[in-house]
C-alpha cells in the first residue's frame, strides 16, 4: 500500500455527505489541515438522492395543483399534463448548481478533496484506492442508503426505492408505497400532484408516526381529503408481480394492486465491509456508536451522521460534522439537544415540529404538568388567503416553557424556525406573547397561539 509519508492530515474524513463536507469546511476554516474522500459525488444523499431532489419533485406537485386550482383564485389556467422528462431538467438543474457552488466551497477552503472508496485500515488512516491517507484523527461518514425486507426483491422498475423513483421516466398510473414516515408521505404528495392512484401501507397506527398525534391525524384527515388512500396498523407481508404491475399482500390478508411498488421503510447505515470493526470499532445493527461528543470508543475516530443512530437529517449531520471539527480545533463544544432539532415533512400539507410530543411530554413531567393547546388556521388571514387548513399544536409544562411545537399546514417548515428558538431558549408563552408578529402572515399563528396559551387569545376563542 502506496503511503504519502510526508502528508499526515489533521482529520481525514471518510465521506462526503451533509455530515462529512460540514465537518471539512469548519475544520479547515479553524486552521486543520483537512482531507475529505468520497467514492460518488460530493453532496451525498441529501444533495443528489434525497432532500434536494424531493423537494424540488414536491414543488414541481405544488405548481401543477396550483394550474389545476387556479379558477378558485379567479385565475383562468389549464393543466395539461407533466412532462416528466422537463421535471427531470428542472429537478437536475437545481441540483447541478448546488454541487458546483459545494465544489467551490470546498476548494476555496483548501481542502483536499480525494475521489476513490475508503475503506479504514487502522485507526489513523484510510486506504483508498491503492493509497494510504494519514491522519492524526478520522472522521467516519460513509451515510445510509434505502432499506428493504428480507425477500422482497427490489428490481429498480416495478419494485422500486426512492433513488429509483428520483429518476424514473415516466408518471406511473397508480403506485403503493410501503411505508408511511417521512420519504413515503413525501412520495405520496408528490405523485398525487402528478396524477398517480396513490395508496400508503403503514404497519403504524397512524402516519408519520414518529410526530404528535394530532398532527398525524391532521395530515389523514388531509390525504382523504386529497384522495390519498391509506391502510394503517397492519404489517406488510409479501409482493409479487402481476400481468401489469405488482400485488402486496398484508398481515390480515388484504391485497393491494399498482404499476410500482415504491419501498419507503428507511435507510440503513453504510457501514459493512469498511473495516470498522476490524479497527475495533463499538456497532449495532450496523451503526457506529458514539457518545455525545460523536467520540467512539476509539480515541482517533469519530462518527456523525445517518451512520450513527441519531436523528436522519441533514441538517443534524451539518450540525454534527461541525461540532467535531470543533472539538478537535480545540474549541469549547455543547452537546446537541436532539429533541430541538427542527423536524419537517414536506408533504401538502407540511408537517412542521420541534420538541417533545404531548405524549411524552406527560411521560417525562406527568400527565397534571401538561399543558396543550390547539390553535386552528382558520383563523389566520394569510392561511386563508393560501386556502390551507391546518393547526398549531403548543406543549407546555404547566406554568413553565414550551415544550413542544407541532403544526400542520401549507409552508410550516418555514415556521420552525421561531419555534426552535421558543423550544430552545425555554421560552414561556407569555413571553412569546409579548413579541408582534407581523400580520397577515402565517407566522402570526404561533405567536396567536402564545397569546392564547398565555391567558389573552386575540383571533380565537376562549
Amino acid at each position: 500500500m502506496a503511503n504519502d509519508a510526508s502528508t499526515v492530515f489533521d482529520l481525514v474524513i471518510l465521506g462526503g455527505g451533509s455530515g462529512g463536507y460540514a465537518a471539512a469546511l469548519r475544520g479547515a476554516q479553524l486552521g486543520l489541515d483537512v482531507a475529505l474522500i468520497e467514492k460518488n459525488k460530493l453532496g451525498g444523499t441529501c444533495l443528489h438522492n434525497g432532500c434536494i431532489p424531493t423537494k424540488a419533485l414536491l414543488h414541481a406537485g405544488e405548481v401543477a395543483d396550483q394550474a389545476r386550482e387556479a379558477e378558485q383564485f379567479g385565475v383562468k389556467a389549464s393543466f395539461e399534463g407533466i412532462d416528466i422528462k422537463a421535471v427531470h431538467k428542472y429537478k437536475d438543474d437545481v441540483i447541478s448548481g448546488l454541487y458546483k457552488g459545494l465544489q467551490g466551497l470546498v476548494a476555496s477552503r483548501k481542502v483536499t478533496y480525494i475521489e476513490g472508496t475508503g475503506h479504514l485500515s487502522s485507526p489513523t488512516s484510510v486506504d483508498v484506492d491503492g493509497r494510504r491517507v494519514e491522519g492524526r484523527h478520522v472522521l467516519l461518514a460513509t451515510g445510509s442508503v434505502p432499506k428493504s425486507l428480507p425477500g422482497l426483491e427490489i428490481d429498480g422498475n416495478r419494485i422500486i426505492t426512492s433513488d429509483h423513483a428520483l429518476t424514473l421516466d415516466r408518471v406511473p398510473e397508480s403506485a403503493i408505497i410501503l411505508g408511511g414516515g417521512v420519504i413515503g408521505v413525501e412520495f405520496a404528495s408528490a405523485w398525487k400532484s402528478f396524477g398517480t392512484d396513490v395508496t400508503v401501507i403503514e404497519g403504524m397506527k397512524h402516519l408519520v408516526p414518529v410526530e404528535d398525534e394530532n398532527s398525524s391525524k391532521l395530515l389523514e384527515r388531509a390525504f382523504r381529503k386529497r384522495g390519498i388512500k391509506f391502510n394503517l396498523g397492519t404489517f406488510f407481508q409479501g409482493a409479487e408481480y402481476t400481468e401489469n404491475g405488482v400485488k402486496v399482500t398484508l398481515a390480515d390478508g388484504k391485497t393491494f394492486e399498482a404499476e410500482v411498488l415504491l419501498v419507503a421503510i428507511g435507510r440503513g447505515p453504510v457501514s459493512a465491509g469498511l473495516g470498522y470493526e476490524e479497527q475495533g470499532v463499538t456497532m449495532d445493527r450496523g451503526y457506529v456508536l458514539v457518545d455525545e461528543y460523536m467520540r467512539t470508543n476509539v480515541p482517533t475516530i469519530s462518527a456523525v451522521g445517518d451512520l450513527v443512530p441519531t436523528l436522519q437529517l441533514a441538517h443534524v449531520g451539518f450540525a454534527e460534522g461541525m461540532l467535531v471539527a470543533e472539538r478537535l480545533a480545540g474549541l469549547k463544544t455543547v452537546p446537541i439537544d436532539y429533541d430541538g432539532v427542527p423536524r419537517v415533512t414536506y408533504c401538502h400539507p407540511e408537517v412542521a415540529s420541534v420538541g417533545i410530543t404531548e405524549a411524552k411530554a406527560k411521560e417525562v413531567y406527568g400527565a397534571d404538568k401538561v399543558v396543550a393547546l390547539k390553535y386552528n388556521l382558520a383563523g389566520n388571514g394569510k392561511s386563508k388567503i393560501l386556502k390551507t387548513a391546518g393547526e398549531i399544536k403548543l406543549v407546555q409544562v404547566k406554568d413553565g416553557a414550551v415544550v413542544g411545537v407541532h403544526m400542520v399546514g401549507d409552508r410550516m417548515g418555514e415556521q420552525v424556525g421561531e419555534a426552535q428558538l421558543i423550544y430552545n431558549w425555554e421560552a414561556l408563552p407569555a413571553e412569546v406573547a409579548q413579541l408582534i408578529h407581523a400580520h397577515p402572515t402565517q407566522n402570526e399563528a404561533l405567536g396567536e397561539a402564545h397569546l392564547a396559551l398565555a391567558g389573552k387569545p386575540l383571533h380565537s376563542h376562549d
